[in-house]
């Protein structure tokens, strides 16, 4: 099922309220249809035996669009069947999101807004370089990102220290959602800004810009955690420490903020 929504690049909530018939994994994806590798939005909702005990069940799922394009595609999947019997959609709502509160200087305001812009056509654009319009900042743009002995690194992208240019790399990027691109994106700029080479100080300030935003919670983890997931034998200690840490942090957020998904 394929919900159209002409976003018009506005900002605004989608609530979308689920009545489950059985039990089944539900896959909601948000996208530019008119372009590769644009998810706005991507969940996977599990509705249990036990949630049936008093015969179906319903839902109501938020979906945050601090950023859209001109036109959005909601579509909605039983995840282990090609047909729509599992479930029916009873509400479709699109609900006004109030204007971000970012406190940021006038160069971070910049860079989030060159980021945004970045993120939303990194799944489809060629590599090279891309600046801002004032050439305050550049992303180099690389199919993948290697050492200093042409080694492939896991990293999807880093930051020079000196010069605050970017390297990111598409082979990843392409595969992240938007959110998940933007929180990256924010992270690589914090360790230029702050500067630190740490990654918890550029976690932690990278995630309070990100939320301030209004980016969906769950994408931050995903942040935190996509690039240990595919490649598991970099996880370790240090990795579980920092994905905790990103999830207390949210959790506190939301404890002093309303309307936080």
């Amino acid at each position: 099922m394929v919900i159209p929504v002409s976003s018009n690049k506005k900002r605004f909530r989608i609530r979308i309220g689920i009545r489950a018939l059985t039990p089944f994994h539900l896959g909601i994806k948000a996208y530019d249809a008119t372009r590769y590798n644009t998810h706005y939005f991507r969940r996977k909702v599990t509705f249990l035996t036990e949630d049936f005990s008093k015969g179906t069940t319903y839902r109501e799922i938020t979906i945050p669009m601090p950023v859209s394009p001109d036109t959005l595609s909601v579509e909605l999947i039983d995840k282990f069947s090609k047909d729509d019997t599992s479930f029916r959609i009873e509400k479709f709502k699109i609900e006004d999101m109030p204007a971000s509160r970012v406190w940021a200087d006038e160069h971070m305001h910049d860079f989030i807004r060159f980021a945004e812009d970045f993120c939303q056509k990194a799944g489809y654009v060629k590599t090279g370089f891309y600046h801002s319009l004032d050439y305050q900042f550049l992303i180099h743009y690389l199919p993948k990102i290697t050492g200093s002995m042409g080694q492939v690194m896991i990293t999807p992208a880093r930051t020079q220290q000196v010069t605050g240019r970017h390297q990111v790399a598409q082979e990843l990027f392409k595969q992240f959602s938007i959110p998940v691109r933007l929180f990256i994106m924010l992270h690589e700029r914090q360790h230029f800004t702050l500067p630190t080479r740490k990654e918890k100080p550029a976690d932690m300030a990278a995630l309070k810009l990100y939320l301030d935003l209004g980016y969906p919670t769950i994408e931050a983890v995903y942040a935190a955690t996509k690039v240990f997931l595919m490649h598991p034998g970099t996880t370790g200690p240090e990795q579980v420490i920092r994905t905790k840490d990103i999830i207390d942090f949210i959790d506190r957020y939301k404890a002093t903020h309303t309307a936080v998904n």
